[in-house]
């Protein structure tokens, strides 16, 4: 007896709708699977170690990956920030640095520095565990280890300033001037430091909405005599700190800039 017509079109279209419908699946186990994007947009990490051609190194003080909800990553690769192009997809990671600023580093920091460029370049494995993530390249050789960091405040923070900025140029305190160079703002409107050789205290007026920040007033300050390369810092900050300064928070990277863009950069530190 022939099929109903409704019934033999009906068969094939439940046929072709069922394989539709588990083609492709996550978790199917099948060749099409897609795995999802590692979450790293719009997540801060600090960078522990760095591993190039077998050889691991730690990380300075300060260094820092930022990636963006954008496409893009900013950080401190230990002494010059930088900024690069990200694309995601799966675990995959592929970075292309794009600007770096030239501020001189040597010692300890200009190695890693130089090490850390060299990892954080191209297509990158990511592995998350945890508040750890790793970066490592195809063969295994090379390899960045970053833990997860919240946001630092911008009161309450120990600020240690490590450069001065002049419109989109940054550069490093001369060697020597500013060991001691450090500050904190209090919830109480003060801000508290050394600016090279004296310890200071001021009045500070924050308005978070204009993100400015004001000294009123002049500081009190110790009268230390200090060496002549901590005296020129030293009065150097203290002309920018004279007047309204924009302030700019990323993480742990605190940027005060005057009218003209001139400032310092500094950034957070237990010590």
């Amino acid at each position: 007896m022939p099929k109903p017509r409704a019934l033999a079109v009906l068969v094939p279209l439940l046929l072709l709708t069922t394989a539709c419908g588990t083609e492709g699946a996550v978790g199917s186990g099948g060749a099409d699977t897609v795995s999802p994007d590692l979450p790293v947009a719009g997540t801060s990490w600090k960078v522990d170690a760095v591993t190039v051609d077998g050889v691991r190194s730690v990380a300075p003080d300060g260094a820092q990956v930022d990636f963006g909800k954008d496409g893009r990553a900013g950080g401190n690769g230990g002494c010059n920030g930088f900024g690069a192009a990200v694309a995601v997809k799966g675990d995959t990671v592929t970075v292309t640095v794009q600007q770096f600023t030239t501020m001189a580093c040597g010692g300890d920091r200009g190695d890693f520095e130089t090490e850390f460029m060299k990892a954080f370049s191209g297509p990158l494995k990511g592995t998350m565990k945890g508040d750890g993530l790793r970066l490592a390249s195809a063969d295994g050789r090379n390899e960045l280890e970053l833990t997860a960091e919240p946001p630092v405040p911008l009161t309450g923070t120990t600020w240690k300033i490590d450069g001065l900025v002049s419109g989109d140029t940054a550069s490093s305190l001369p060697a020597g001037s500013g060991d001691k160079a450090r500050f904190v703002l209090g919830a109480d409107g003060r801000a508290t430091g050394n600016l090279g050789c004296n310890n200071f205290s001021a009045h500070v007026r924050l308005d978070e909405k204009a993100r400015t920040l004001t000294v009123e007033g002049p500081a009190a300050t110790t009268r230390m005599i200090c060496t002549s390369l901590q005296m020129k810092l030293e009065t150097r900050l203290y002309e920018l700190l004279d007047g309204p300064l924009t302030y700019r928070l990323n993480h742990r990277t605190l940027t005060l800039s005057d009218a003209s863009g001139e400032g310092l950069t500094a950034t957070a530190t237990a010590r």
